[in-house]
């Protein structure tokens, strides 16, 4: 079952062809920006756990800022390197709320 939570105002959402870090519940959350469309993914990295919030997007995908991880922002599969990946999150708009799915 779904549990969609608050995770940020949408005015405060990061701008197009950017990044941020956000938590809710407990739960970490690199927000992307790309294109005027908003991805939710796992903030932490699995090399090193290196925060994906505090990296940059190149195309579709969020690069870590330590170790130049990169992953699709929609799907969370690795761009670099092949076979890894991160959680990607539900996300929605209601109103002027970014709601995610943390279930």
């Amino acid at each position: 079952m779904a549990q969609w939570v608050k995770l940020i105002s949408l005015a405060d959402a990061p701008e197009p062809g950017k990044v941020m870090e956000c938590g809710v519940d407990g739960v970490e959350i690199c927000l992307a920006n790309v294109a005027g469309e908003l991805s939710a993914l796992d903030n932490w990295c699995p090399h090193r756990r290196g925060p994906l919030g505090e990296g940059w997007l190149e195309g579709s995908s969020v690069v870590c800022p330590w170790h130049s991880w990169a992953f699709d922002v929609k799907t969370g599969l690795s761009t670099y390197p092949e076979k890894e990946r991160v959680d990607a999150f539900p996300l929605r708009i209601d109103g002027e709320d970014v709601l995610v799915d943390i279930e």
